[in-house]
């Protein structure tokens, strides 16, 4: 839930970009944007971002295997392991 710091209204935006960018940077905490009292958008630091769609992606990859798993697709651990000492070898 956003505190009540981090409600802007898009006027507020507008003449204080600067101001948002530099809070931004010192505590990441998102910015929530209004306009005309309605939600409007958030604004948060590119690093917030990068780690979300990173945590995103693995996700997405953790999800895929679940699906396959289910599916009675993939390897047995034993086998996995095997796979990765035979490789292993190969490289030295």
């Amino acid at each position: 839930m956003p505190s009540a710091a981090n409600i802007k209204s898009i006027s507020y935006l507008k003449s204080h970009a600067a101001q948002i960018s530099e809070d931004l940077e010192m505590n990441g905490t998102p910015f929530f944007i209004t306009q005309n009292g309605e939600a409007s958008m958030v604004i948060e630091s590119v690093k917030s971002f990068q780690e979300k769609e990173a945590l995103i992606a693995a996700l997405k990859i953790i999800a895929l295997g679940e699906k396959d798993r289910l599916q009675g697709q993939g390897i047995s651990v034993a086998d996995s392991r095997a796979q990765l000492a035979a490789a292993r070898q190969r490289r030295k």
